[in-house]
């Protein structure tokens, strides 16, 4: 089993970097959270850089 990359829904902030940073991999959800919707849509490397990038590390490799 591979590693996917999961949300959590009660530390996001709703910035929108993972979106802009990797739209083929996250989105916003209805509650305007974001959320892990194609964990294939993108190398690990480029999941990783949104990770890195999200300011209250929200996003975890499960």
């Amino acid at each position: 089993m591979t590693k996917q990359p999961v949300v959590d829904q009660d530390a996001c902030i709703s910035c929108g970097l993972c979106v802009s940073s990797c739209p083929a991999v996250f989105r916003f959800n209805s509650a305007g959270k974001s959320e892990c919707y194609d964990p294939t849509g993108a190398d690990e490397a480029a999941i990783q850089a949104a990770i890195d990038g999200c300011p209250v590390q929200a996003i975890s490799w499960q």
